[in-house]
C-alpha cells in the first residue's frame, strides 16, 4: 500500500496574462503520494482558481516536508487520517 506524503512545491506563475502580466511566487502544500502527483495538483488548483495556463506555472523546488511543520490547517488535519471508510 502506497503511503500519501506532504510536499511543498515552490514556483512562479504569470498572473493576468492578457491585460498586465505579472510574475509572482508562490509556495503551495500539497498532499500526494510523488512529486509527479504534487505538480499535478498545483497545475490543477492555479489553473482551476487563477485562470492560469499550464506553460505560465515554473517549478523551482519540489520536496517532501514533515506533516507537523505545516502550518496550513487543512494538510494539517488531513495528514493525521489514517484511513478513509466509504
Amino acid at each position: 500500500m502506497t503511503e500519501v506524503k506532504t510536499f511543498m512545491v515552490k514556483g512562479a506563475a504569470l498572473f493576468n496574462e492578457s491585460e498586465f502580466p505579472v510574475r509572482q511566487s508562490f509556495t503551495k502544500y500539497v498532499r500526494a503520494l510523488n512529486e509527479e502527483q504534487a505538480k499535478e495538483k498545483v497545475y490543477m488548483d492555479l489553473g482551476s482558481k487563477n485562470k492560469i495556463k499550464r506553460r505560465n506555472i515554473t517549478f523551482l523546488e519540489i520536496k517532501e516536508v514533515d506533516p507537523s511543520t505545516v502550518k496550513e490547517k487543512r494538510i494539517k488535519e488531513l495528514s493525521k487520517i489514517d484511513k478513509i471508510i466509504l
